[in-house]
């Protein structure tokens, strides 16, 4: 009986050792605590990109893609936000604070007392087109140490539509003007100066000011809207007339008359025209567009 017992434990411990020692080797061989990530992923994880991504498309600014942005889709894409924020007025804290009015917002400030982590607190500084972007693109990465477990957005034009969304709720801060991009391939800046003047095509110009109409009327005669009405803007002086039309004290600042220059000027980017000033339009980048419009405009006598 001893004999029989011994044996038993014998096999038993032997077969113990071996189940250790394919263990052993097993984690070597498929390095499952390597540092490394593999080369193929077993499936995608939201927020992170692949490394080196030398064929990646380059990501435009913010403001260009402020520029392009939906807000209704950002708003489609903040459901997923639901799980932790409120977004209207006056709503409770949930895991995650309240956003409304974060755009412009000190960063880990006020929020009814939320508690924020002492890494995102340590940031400083205000939530700004740019402060959003990078904390969309990677909560971790922005404030190391923060509460905040979502892992991020990695789509950049997706990111621009939440920030978009978020600034609609109760911020409705001016957006930046876009930056001047050169396209893929385009030769060096410098030789853009022997290209000479853009001339306009007022037809074109037309159908380009569709967008200006939510807030310009443009007809003789016609009342002001949000904006002033722009019949015979061309030639007049700047921020005086139309109406008596309330302008800004930065426009009225800037003196001077509505030439092709200062048309063009204001036309790439009204907030870097006149800081201050309550236009609330980017502004157009393209520069055939926009001398397309004043064309359209000298039309409008």
């Amino acid at each position: 009986m001893d004999d029989r017992f011994n044996t038993i434990a014998g096999w038993t411990l032997f077969g113990g050792i071996v189940a250790l020692g394919l263990s052993s080797l097993s984690a070597h061989y498929f390095l499952a605590d390597k540092p490394e990530r593999p080369e193929k992923m077993g499936y995608a994880i939201e927020g992170v990109e692949a490394e080196g991504g030398a064929g990646a498309a380059a990501v435009l600014p913010i403001a260009n893609r402020l520029a392009t942005g939906d807000v209704a889709k950002g708003e489609a894409i903040f459901a997923k936000c639901k799980a932790c924020h409120t977004i209207d007025q006056g709503a409770a804290n949930g895991i995650g604070p309240n956003l409304w009015a974060t755009v412009g917002e000190g960063i880990a400030q006020g929020k009814g007392g939320f508690a924020f982590s002492d890494s995102l607190k340590a940031k400083g500084g205000k939530w700004d087109f740019a402060s959003l972007d990078e904390w969309l693109t990677n909560p971790k990465k922005f404030a190391d140490g923060t509460k905040m477990s979502f892992a991020g957005i990695a789509n950049p034009q997706e990111r621009a539509d939440v920030i978009l969304y978020l600034n609609s709720k109760g911020s409705n801060l001016p957006l930046p003007a876009p930056e001047a991009v050169p396209a893929a391939g385009a030769a060096p800046a410098a030789g853009a100066a022997a290209a000479g003047p853009v001339v306009g095509d007022a037809a074109a110009g037309e159908k380009v000011f569709a967008k200006c109409k939510a807030c310009h009327t443009i007809e003789p005669g016609q009342p002001n809207g949000i904006g002033p009405n722009l019949a015979g803007i061309a030639g007049d002086k700047v921020a005086e007339g139309r109406g008596g039309f309330a302008f800004s004290d930065a426009l009225k600042g800037k003196g001077g008359v509505w030439d092709d220059a200062s048309l063009d000027a204001w036309l790439t980017a009204p907030a870097k025209y006149a800081p201050g000033t309550k236009m609330t339009f980017a502004g157009i980048a393209d520069a055939k567009q926009r001398a397309d419009v004043i064309a359209y405009l000298k039309t409008k006598k």
